[in-house]
């Protein structure tokens, strides 16, 4: 299983004014915890996609692109690309040259994102939401398989016999599909034959199982190469010394920015006991010390069916950069060889 941790960017905010602090700081402290991880044997490192003010990650390649620049054997992808409000052809582009930069450590995951800041950012209509996706992710992929491409949709020029260019160093490319817990789109991964990435930020784990062999069966009635399925898990997660230094680091950040996102969608308050429950041994939440956090991911791999890649996200929870550190160095020399082993 690869190990690895996806990052948003976040960024600190002056609760008065609402104005960024720290920008700069900020975004090298960033590429310092890839470099980091990179040096810990970390697998993947993940760029998330936002527009909003509390985030920096609204270019994902222009810092993956950095983090190449830095790094050597690390892999490095989009967490997600938010297709939807973007050109599949200078998103297949900016990912290639990407590739190239990286000597051929780059991935895409590709979705519909979590937030619609994107929409009327870039003039889409909301309402178009799925029918966009569907068709910007086929002339992403048909880019992705041929060097010169004849293609015609609804949301963008058509394209005759034309080029696509540079070409990524490892072609094709790989695109895996970020999904939340709609059963269209974990068949649509496996009707494509794209390596599924199922972002899991709450409930229990295990609950996804079914949607998961959902997927299974897709790939296999679509008759693809059984070698090429794959399963992530994206997992807000956190590891310290200890269960209660993690959790004392972890929880009070987390529930204020929980609660932030869920006052914007209408969720419930978070207590302390749900987020007990969430950090318990059904729970999603992969919070604690080294050997619980690792036994937690088995777990939770056993009760998928199996996963080849798991990261952590740790941006919820307003950790300084000396915590995120210790955490990704844990992660590496610790959680990552016990679940290795098995």
């Amino acid at each position: 299983m690869e190990i690895g941790f996806d990052s948003f960017g976040s960024a600190v905010i002056d609760e008065n004014t609402g104005d960024v602090l720290h920008a700069e700081k900020s975004m090298q402290d960033l590429l310092d915890r890839i470099v980091h991880a990179d040096k810990m044997g970390i697998d993947v490192f993940g760029m998330g996609e936002h527009h909003r003010p509390d985030y920096f990650d609204s270019s994902p390649v222009t810092i993956l692109a950095a983090a190449a620049a830095r790094t050597e054997q690390i892999k490095l992808t989009s967490a997600v690309t938010v297709l939807s409000a973007a050109d599949p052809v200078r998103v297949f582009q900016s990912f290639a040259t990407l590739d190239l930069i990286s000597r051929g450590r780059t991935e895409l995951v590709v979705g519909r994102g979590s937030f619609i800041d994107a929409f009327p950012l870039f003039g889409y209509d909301l309402s178009t939401y799925d029918e966009l996706f569907t068709e910007k992710l086929g002339l992403l992929l048909q880019i992705r398989d041929n060097k010169r491409v004849t293609w015609s949709g609804k949301f963008r020029p058509a394209l005759n016999d034309q080029p696509v260019y540079p070409r990524p160093a490892r072609d094709p490319i790989p695109i895996w599909l970020g999904v939340g817990g709609t059963p269209a789109s974990f068949a649509r991964a496996g009707t494509l034959g794209m390596p599924l990435m199922v972002a899991v930020i709450g409930g229990e784990t295990h609950r996804f199982r079914p949607l998961v062999d959902l997927y299974r069966n897709a790939w296999r009635e679509a008759g693809h190469d059984p070698t090429g399925m794959k399963v992530g898990l994206h997992s807000l997660g956190y590891v310290a010394e200890t269960t209660e230094q993690a959790v004392e680091d972890f929880y009070p950040g987390h529930t204020r920015t929980m609660n932030k996102i869920g006052k914007e969608r209408g969720w419930r308050p978070q207590s302390r006991p749900h987020f007990d429950a969430q950090r318990g041994p059904q729970g999603a939440l992969l919070v604690g010390g080294p050997e619980e956090v690792a036994a937690k991911i088995l777990r939770h791999s056993e009760a998928l069916g199996g996963i080849d890649r798991l990261t952590f996200q740790m941006d919820s929870a307003e950790l300084t950069h000396e915590q995120r550190l210790r955490a990704i160095e844990l992660i590496g020399k610790e959680v990552a060889p016990r679940v290795k082993a098995g």
